[in-house]
């Protein structure tokens, strides 16, 4: 049995490890924390939480996870750099749901985060946790970063391209939209249904925290640093993010042969999913679970190929992506506690 810890319980990623956790034969949750909410009952403030945890919220003191094997941090960005060194030194492992660990350049973290980091030694040794590029890794981790959500519907929907060497890294271009609950659960004037309801923008257009983490990944795969252009959205729904993806093809290659180069990519990979081309995948069907679907397109048979990738950004996004990581570390098959099936309508 796994025990494990979690710190920073009451916002939505939070809450949905708990969720997700409920459903993992292999896992004990030792202790969950907030600062705020020490004292109160786990399933007082989240009432779906009812009969599965009897859990109290604590206070983050070193002592409530002596027993934990692995803490997960679902905090705001800045918070688990503070506490990482003592809990690696203690022997637990680590999974940071934030951005504290993500970008190795610790001045490039430093410029888009604006705070200093508080253990730049850490950033080398942690690995970037998206297990269909880094499976190897994760299993020898000790500490994991788990990426963004924006970086994970992005990624999963270039890396493919990329690796077979069909686009031109100089010309990408990612349009990608999310639903509020990206933004957290802290009270916000812009997160007010009157204030986006029934509408639609694009935000950070000059420049998203996001951008440094995809790049940093996505160069990984060329031999030039790549041109990418992102523009992230706000739409007016609670869960999901959709990508829409464009890349120049330096070739010319049929629909039918990028499609395939998606499927045998990822054919041995339990969450993602590749539909046939020219489908239009939605993020209700992936509302809830673990899982990301992928389409292409070349519209007009031109030289530009179009891949649209939907994921939960409460889950492939986030808890779930760190669960999987979490089965990984721990040498369990991947899946386990993560065979949900996505809710419609």
């Amino acid at each position: 049995m796994i025990k494990v810890g979690i710190i920073g319980g009451t916002g939505y990623t939070g809450v949905e490890l708990l969720r997700l956790l409920t459903q993992h034969p292999q896992v004990q949750v030792q202790t969950i924390t907030s600062r705020s909410e020490a004292g109160t009952p786990v399933s007082d403030l989240f009432p779906n939480l009812r009969g599965h945890f009897d859990l109290v919220f604590t206070k983050p003191v070193p002592e409530n996870f002596a027993d934990c094997d692995i803490v997960f941090f679902a905090t705001p960005n800045g918070i688990a750099m503070q506490s990482v060194p003592d809990l690696l030194k203690s022997g637990i492992k680590v999974i940071d749901l934030a951005a504290d660990f993500r970008i190795k350049n610790v001045a490039v973290w430093e410029k888009w985060y604006g705070m200093e980091h508080r253990c730049p030694d850490l950033l080398d040794e942690a690995i970037y946790g998206l297990p269909e590029m880094n499976r190897v890794n994760i299993a020898k981790a000790r500490l994991v970063a788990n990426p963004g959500c924006y970086p994970t519907a992005v990624l999963l929907g270039f890396l493919p391209l990329l690796e077979a060497g069909l686009i031109d890294p100089q010309h990408l271009i990612a349009d990608a939209k999310s639903g509020v609950s990206g933004a957290g659960r802290k009270a916000s004037v812009s997160s007010l249904m009157g204030e986006m309801g029934e509408s639609f923008k694009a935000y950070s257009v000059s420049g998203h925290r996001h951008w440094p983490e995809i790049c940093q990944v996505l160069n990984t795969y060329t031999t030039e640093p790549v041109n990418l252009t992102f523009v992230p959205h706000l739409v007016p729904m609670i869960r999901g993010i959709e990508a829409t993806l464009y890349g120049t093809l330096l070739r010319d290659v049929s629909l039918e042969e990028i499609s395939l180069s998606l499927v045998q990519r990822y054919q041995d990979e339990p969450f993602i999913d590749v539909l046939p081309a020219k489908s239009h995948p939605e993020t209700r069907s992936v509302r809830g679970v673990n899982r990301c679907q992928l389409a292409v397109h070349r519209p007009q048979d031109s030289n530009m190929v179009v891949v649209l990738s939907v994921i939960d950004n409460l889950v492939k996004g986030a808890a779930g992506q760190a669960i999987q990581n979490m089965n990984i570390m721990s040498g369990l098959p991947e899946t386990t506690g993560l065979n949900g099936v996505g809710l419609l309508p």
